[in-house]
């Protein structure tokens, strides 16, 4: 069994106590016990192998083995997630996330069926951002993904601009995605269109910020699968996985 991950933004010190929720969550839920080994991580790089000292009611008493930090992934795959409906944009989210995906951006397209407006953004946009942690942890990320704000179509084009390879699956592509040379270093920005699929016009503007347009394969994937399929081709291909 592989060691649970927990996040804590205190990570001093040779004990530590492992509080509020996700202390109740070890206590309580997952039954943790005296002698058991689990991380803690800030979410951003920094580690602390921990042995449980002590279980409470809510809350874990920790002794410290040893501290360490992780480096960033390199490549930065970042994904451009068109708004998907009903909950299949949780479920992108945490796929990606499971993969190893960055940073995922929230895109209104002019297909998108759903539309953030009002109200309802702050409560989707918590709904990705705790699908992400949740699913982090459970993958056992240390560098947690970053759930952007959510982006127009005019900042999507400026994120291509500014990456050093920008791409977008389209099902007319000529060329392959397992076949597209790829940078070292940099950001790769992939746009993952919605149901409907991204506009001729989309096409053009991101053909404008020098995005290349790349077919995933022969069969047409579900925007909420599409993400996942497309961030696993990457991912092996630039040999972080």
């Amino acid at each position: 069994m592989s060691v649970p991950v927990f996040l804590a933004q205190e990570l001093d010190g040779p004990e530590l106590t492992l509080a509020g929720p996700e202390g109740r969550h070890a206590a309580a839920v997952r039954r943790l016990r005296a002698g058991e080994r689990i991380d803690l991580t800030d979410g951003a790089g920094a580690v602390a192998e921990c042995v449980v000292r002590e279980a409470l009611k809510d809350s874990l008493r920790l002794e410290v083995l040893r501290r360490y930090d992780v480096e960033p992934p390199r490549p930065r795959l970042v994904v451009v997630q068109g708004l998907p409906k009903g909950d299949r944009g949780e479920l992108a989210v945490e796929m990606m996330t499971e993969a190893g995906v960055d940073v995922i951006v929230p895109w209104a397209a002019s297909r998108s069926i759903t539309q953030w407006k009002g109200d309802k953004v702050a409560k989707a946009l918590g709904r990705w951002r705790s699908t992400a942690r949740e699913a982090g942890k459970q993958a056992r990320r240390f560098h947690l993904p970053e759930v952007a704000e959510p982006a127009s179509t005019a900042q999507v084009e400026r994120l291509l601009a500014d990456a050093a390879l920008g791409l977008v699956l389209h099902e007319e592509a000529a060329e392959p995605l397992s076949k597209v040379a790829l940078p070292a270093g940099g950001d790769i920005v992939i746009v993952v269109g919605p149901e409907g699929g991204v506009s001729e016009q989309e096409i053009a503007a991101f053909r404008a910020a020098k995005a290349v347009p790349v077919l995933l394969g022969p069969t047409v994937l579900r925007t909420s699968t599409a993400g996942v399929a497309a961030a696993s081709v990457l991912l092996s291909r630039t040999g972080r996985w």
